[in-house]
């Protein structure tokens, strides 16, 4: 879904999952009235190494850089106000490594630029582990992962295979992975690509396409705002196979930063350890992707 355009309609999508809770299209998923489950916790970070403390007798302060035009990973409130899952996962690492923390919203495409001039010490803005990203940048572990997610019109809501998808129509965003996807595991589906996921998903709403697949976080704020939650749920499971969908999202610092990136990930995991991690997820996201 292109950034720009569905900021506004992504706001106000997140201020219903804050005031409203789980949501409608959680109980829904449960199909039928009543209490809503509760919300998956996937375990976004690896725990199998416990990460030392590092020596931080040298780190003060850390000047996090992100976007505000992307909710609810980060945007601005009502009253201008830098918030979102970024901005709270961002001072949770400075409050584990007790140092002050500063977070600037600047746009998108001047965050790299600004890193590498100084203006700040690591960008969190759900910036993607691509071998090019890694190959100019130092960056943290993962901190969170997006997965590929059918979504489908209630009540019908299959356990997906090649099998039960076969004959019937997925509307995917063409030349995506997501699209690659569908066609390598479920190739007797009928693709319907459409040139964005808002348009998919418009395409759906139409019965154009009997599911929609495509990025779960998206497809989760989506399914708790007014047009999602009246008609649709997540449909199967959770596809996260890097190879298709990324290694996920990271903290992106300037490459010789090998303390500052230490830092970064020995907090992030004790941020996970401590449950903040999981706190922060139903915060944000009460319709989970996982």
């Amino acid at each position: 879904m292109n950034r720009t355009t569905c900021v506004a309609a992504l706001f106000n999508l997140l201020m219903c999952l804050l005031l409203a809770g789980a949501g409608p299209a959680a109980a829904q998923q449960s199909g039928g009235p009543g209490p809503a489950p509760a919300v998956p916790l996937p375990n976004f970070w690896e725990t199998s190494q416990r990460l030392e403390r590092p020596d931080l007798s040298g780190l003060r302060s850390i000047r996090f850089l992100t976007d505000d035009d992307y909710p609810p990973m980060h945007f601005l409130t009502e009253d201008g106000k830098l918030a979102g899952f970024n901005v709270d996962l961002a001072r949770a690492v400075c409050d584990v490594l007790n140092v002050a923390c500063t977070i600037q919203a600047r746009r998108w495409d001047t965050l790299l630029d600004a890193l590498a001039e100084g203006r700040g010490d690591a960008v969190i803005a759900s910036m993607r582990a691509t071998p090019q990203l890694r190959a100019r940048h130092a960056v943290s572990r993962p901190y969170l992962r997006t997965p590929g997610r059918f979504v489908a019109r209630l009540p019908d809501l299959p356990e997906l295979t090649p099998e039960t998808a076969a004959g019937r129509s997925v509307a995917v965003v063409g030349g995506s992975a997501h699209e690659a996807y569908v066609r390598t595991f479920f190739p007797a589906a009928v693709i319907r690509p459409f040139d964005d996921l808002e348009k998919a998903l418009d395409g759906f709403q139409r019965e154009e396409a009997d599911f929609v697949f495509g990025d779960g976080l998206t497809l989760a704020v989506w399914l708790n705002g007014t047009d999602g939650a009246r008609c649709c749920a997540f449909a199967g499971g959770a596809y996260t196979e890097s190879r298709w969908f990324g290694e996920g999202v990271v903290v992106v610092m300037r490459p010789n930063e090998t303390v500052l990136r230490r830092a970064v990930d020995y907090a992030l995991q004790r941020v996970a350890e401590t449950g903040q991690h999981a706190e922060l997820y139903l915060r944000y996201f009460p319709v989970g992707f996982y």
